[in-house]
């Protein structure tokens, strides 16, 4: 069995400053002449990489048309939600986009992924570092005794040569993981406008509930009224009261059941501004627009409109660079070591002293026997470049679904609410006609009861209808992306760095 081990080879030019031993017939030029050859050579293989790219172009295909079959080109969408023509809703997204946290904690992450590949970019520079000592030694000589102070003060250079491009893969990598990481704060401004938008036409929508809710029990009580005084009179009897209590109870208990979504609406609301909740926000004169249309476009749009596609794409990449760097680990490494300095048995005479001394080295380490473990991190990295493929292919088939499932669930929501208005009017018609009837004293009370509680529903679930659609309009803008969180992303990254300095 193969025991980890290493052995290094290395390789070592050590130069005095007085002395320097030369071949037969050769000059000092000569040897610095060897020494420059050398070093260009080894520059000039600096980079060459081991491993070819086969991530070139975005994989997978996509349809060539969503299910509704149109076949062109929608323009960029931009900020979408401005088409809803409410100016509260506009200075409610300005806030979100500003101060959101789960927003400024993907920026956070976006300024670690750069530090990141400012630390990856360090390992390709050379590393200087100067070096001092001081002291008092004592020492016999031939039985003789002496003491003395020795300071010692020298400068030392490294610097790996990047033969195989491995320092420039893993470089390349972490400047494609920072690439993502902004990506995905791009993604993060979409999902999070397009969660405030529904939250705050879900709170109007409540709203109207609640206002139904009102107007429900203001005519439930009218009607209680009637029955009780043509009960008093002797007209119905008293299961005729008890029914109209009935249903306005009824009535009543449903309101707060809106009052709660509505406070529950606007308290995750004021979590996406960075505010503390507060479910104390007026909602007057709430409504509920017709919303917009967007046009879906074509299915191969979503690889440009879509930062969480482009997102998946340079993750590919960034994977595929780690394998490189991965298979070149396996070769040998090559660095350069300098030093220079000089010692004295006096602090200001150090660099003046006779005792001055540098060595240049080349030190060369080739890996021998590591039991597997560099085999088995090129096998990992592969490994992970194909999940990386796969989630890349998922994320692609996802955003597709997106799409058409608000493609769909937006035509299921016009068709319904078309039906839902013809149902309103018809209840309203029946409850007229069942009330006049009742109070003409020509029907007992269950029809209107029934007419009742069916015009209120039908009511309440046209509120809800109209709501979805706007919910369904507002997900098929969020699923096709857009430029304009380019720019938002841009002017929030530097208004970050502005507050940081």
């Amino acid at each position: 069995m193969r025991r980890e081990a290493e052995t290094p080879m290395m390789f070592i030019l050590q130069m005095p400053t007085r002395r320097l031993p030369l071949a037969r017939g050769e000059s000092k030029g000569d040897i610095g002449k060897r020494i420059a050859l050398f070093l260009f050579s080894a520059l000039l293989l600096t980079g060459c990489s081991l491993h070819t790219t086969r991530v070139k172009d975005a994989p997978g295909e996509v349809p060539p048309v969503y299910s509704t079959g149109i076949n062109e080109a929608a323009p960029p969408l931009g900020r979408w939600w401005e088409q809803f023509g409410d100016g509260e809703l506009n200075a409610l997204m300005e806030q979100v986009l500003r101060h959101n946290l789960d927003i400024r904690r993907a920026y956070e992450r976006l300024q670690q992924s750069l530090a990141v590949a400012g630390i990856t970019d360090s390992a390709r520079g050379p590393v200087v570092n100067l070096e001092s000592s001081g002291g008092r030694a004592r020492q016999s000589v031939n039985g003789a005794v002496s003491t003395k102070d020795i300071y010692r003060l020298s400068a030392a250079a490294r610097f790996e040569l990047d033969l195989w491009g491995k320092l420039r893969s893993q470089s390349e990598a972490a400047h494609l993981d920072a690439l993502a990481s902004e990506e995905a704060l791009k993604a993060l401004f979409i999902s999070i406008s397009a969660q405030a938008a529904d939250l705050y036409f879900l709170a109007a929508e409540q709203q109207l509930q609640i206002e139904l809710s009102d107007r429900t029990i203001a005519s439930f009580q009218d009607t209680l009224d009637r029955v009780e005084r043509r009960y008093r009179e002797g007209l119905v009897p008293a299961i005729d009261v008890y029914q109209s209590r009935q249903n306005l109870s009824s009535a009543k208990a449903q309101r707060p059941l809106f009052v709660q979504n509505r406070a529950v609406a606007l308290n995750a609301l004021s979590v996406l501004t960075g505010q503390a909740p507060d479910a104390g926000k007026t909602g007057d004169g709430a409504v509920l627009p017709e919303p917009p249309s967007f046009s879906a476009g074509l299915p191969s749009q979503l690889l440009e409109h879509r930062p969480d596609v482009k997102e998946a794409f340079l993750l590919i990449q960034a994977q595929d660079k780690r394998v490189s760097a991965a298979i070149a680990d396996r070769f040998p490494s090559f660095n350069l070591a300098g030093s220079y300095g000089g010692s004295s048995d006096k602090v200001r005479t150090v660099l003046d002293s006779p005792n001055i001394f540098w060595n240049i080295l080349l030190e060369a380490a080739q890996p021998v026997i590591d039991a597997g473990r560099r085999r088995a991190e090129v096998d990992r990295a592969e490994a992970a470049l194909r999940e990386s493929l796969a989630a890349y292919h998922t994320t692609v088939l996802q955003a597709l679904a997106d799409v058409e499932d608000a493609l769909a669930r937006g035509s299921a929501s016009e068709e319904r609410i078309s039906m839902l208005e013809l149902t309103v009017s018809a209840s309203e018609a029946s409850l007229r006609l069942a009330l006049d009837r009742y109070l003409q004293g020509l029907t007992d009370y269950l029809p209107v009861l029934t007419e009742q509680l069916r015009n209120v529903t039908s009511q309440s679930n046209l509120l809800a209808a109209r709501r979805q659609l706007i919910s369904d309009r507002i997900q098929l803008a969020r699923s096709l992306g857009g430029e304009w969180a380019d720019s938002i992303s841009s002017d929030y990254i530097i208004r970050m760095a502005e507050e940081g300095e």
